[in-house]
């Protein structure tokens, strides 16, 4: 049930991160504020598809 998910940074586009998710207890996109090293600052990351 587990698949691989990408995050993409909302502000500059950059896919930082890959992460696993549930299908099952997670439905819509991940949004998670992670370390964009271009900004050198947090920003919230969204799922990519």
């Amino acid at each position: 049930m587990r698949v691989i998910v990408t995050l993409a940074c909302t502000e500059t586009g950059d896919r930082n991160y890959t992460t696993t998710k549930n299908k099952r207890n997670q439905t819509g996109r991940m949004e998670l504020y992670k370390y964009c090293p271009r900004l050198k600052r947090h920003t919230l990351h969204r799922e990519t598809r």
